[in-house]
């Protein structure tokens, strides 16, 4: 799947003394600078359970958030256009295909037919002015 990707925040771009480079346990989505607040999300795929999954990231207020990209009402894609992720007002992710809207900080159904269920969550850091992915 073509696109950019991205990751979560991280409170400190620094490293201890002999800590190894974000390299080494995590996988490149991004750079920081391609996720935008509220603007169109990172798409990028990765190997789980033997399975190549979708997932996106966005920055919603400031940081930076990854998810499956997959509805939690039925496993669709939630972009209607690669990348775009965010309802009209920037404030919820929004799926295409059932209107399902889910808060961006949490990926928790905040309306629509998910009611009570939740974007799964990937675990995303930046780093040195990059986003990336954390392996299992």
């Amino acid at each position: 799947m073509a696109g950019k990707e991205r990751l979560s925040p991280s409170s400190d771009n620094s490293r201890e003394p002999g800590e190894p480079a974000p390299e080494a346990s995590s996988r490149l989505i991004c750079a920081s600078a391609d996720l935008t607040d509220g603007g169109d999300g990172v798409r990028f795929a990765f190997d789980r359970n033997g399975e190549t999954v979708p997932a996106f990231a966005i920055r919603h207020r400031g940081r930076v958030y990854a998810y499956l990209n997959r509805c939690a009402h039925i496993a669709m894609e939630l972009d209607w256009k690669p990348g775009n992720f965010f309802d009209t007002d920037r404030e919820y992710l929004i799926c295409s295909t059932h209107g399902a809207l889910y808060a961006p900080e949490s990926g928790a159904c905040r309306g629509g037919p998910c009611r009570g269920a939740a974007l799964t969550a990937l675990n995303l850091f930046e780093a040195d002015g990059k986003v990336y992915l954390k392996k299992d």
